[in-house]
């Protein structure tokens, strides 16, 4: 089946043309986002509200502690299941999110990836956090020599597969083929002018704080998720985890988490404009949420003919 696949930056609105378009076709909606997944983070991850979720089932949401990893290979094998699951109820699978690693894995596939253990897993990952700042990239790169960076989250993924798998993820890429995509995706892309994006992004950070967004993060860590987890890894909650720690002055926090989540944005646009496999459209997202809405539905059933 060819799935509907809504994409964009961070705050180009996103979910409300998908609950727009929940309005117009049957579907249910599969979230590709990576900081959606954690549960009790739902005002910094701008999650669907309420309203947002009468309109539409959403699977992905809300359902990993946030102390677990998440990984992309995870994700897609979950996601082949909902996709399934979905199209044998008769409605209509619509994947909604920005992060390009999940999409990739779910639509170009990744390795097949051996069983490495929960416990086991747990166990390494209270170590992992607990390294400084650059000894997980130094364990990256001696333990797999094809590592070629990527951030903290993939730095301790190469560490976790290396020890756990006993060899390491570059060579478990290469060896093992990627299992056929559930489905196959066809792209509805998000644009928006620059300065408009970063309009709303500020508009938006200062509705999170104003929400309780500190307050989130206060009472998560209350309930024993250390600061270095990986639910708390995502911007913005990088910035109230320093500043609830004394290293962000709190006349700085909303301007530090614009600035972050602006260049977050940054890249996942440069990410859609040249890491999308297969067809994609390209809609400009100023107009109301049920025009655009109107217009992927269009787009789409014209590419199904």
């Amino acid at each position: 089946m060819r799935v509907p696949v809504l994409v964009g930056p961070t705050g180009v609105g996103k979910t409300a043309v998908a609950t727009a378009l929940a309005r117009l076709l049957p579907v249910e909606v599969v979230s590709a986002d990576s900081r959606q997944v954690y549960r009790g983070l739902e005002i910094g991850t701008a999650a669907p509200a309420a309203d947002e979720r009468s309109a539409a089932s959403y699977h992905g949401v809300g359902f990993v502690d946030p102390r677990e990893r998440y990984s992309a290979g995870r994700f897609a094998r979950d996601a082949a299941a909902w996709l399934e699951a979905i199209a044998a109820r008769g409605r209509t699978p619509l994947v909604v999110g920005g992060t390009g690693f999940y999409l990739r894995a779910l639509f170009a596939g990744l390795f097949a990836e051996p069983e490495l253990g929960v416990e086991r897993r747990a166990r390494l990952g209270v170590w992992l956090r607990a390294l400084p700042p650059g000894e997980p990239a130094r364990w990256a790169r001696r333990l797999d020599p094809g590592f070629r960076g990527g951030g903290r989250q993939r730095e301790e993924r190469a560490v976790e597969v290396a020890l756990l798998a006993g060899r390491p993820l570059s060579a478990l890429q290469a060896a093992r083929p990627a299992p056929p995509p559930p489905a196959q995706a066809w792209y509805a892309v998000l644009t928006i002018d620059r300065a408009a994006l970063h309009e709303r992004l500020a508009r938006r950070t200062r509705a999170m704080l104003e929400a309780g967004w500190v307050e989130e993060v206060r009472r998560v860590l209350a309930g024993g998720v250390p600061p270095d987890a990986p639910g708390l890894s995502a911007v913005g909650y990088r910035e109230i985890v320093a500043y609830l720690e004394g290293r962000l002055p709190a006349a700085d926090l909303e301007g530090a988490i614009v600035q972050a989540t602006r260049r977050y944005a940054r890249r996942q646009e440069t990410w859609f404009r040249h890491q999308l496999e297969g067809p994609a459209v390209r809609l400009a997202a100023e107009g109301p949420p049920e025009a655009l809405a109107r217009l992927v539905l269009d787009r789409y059933r014209a590419a199904e003919t």
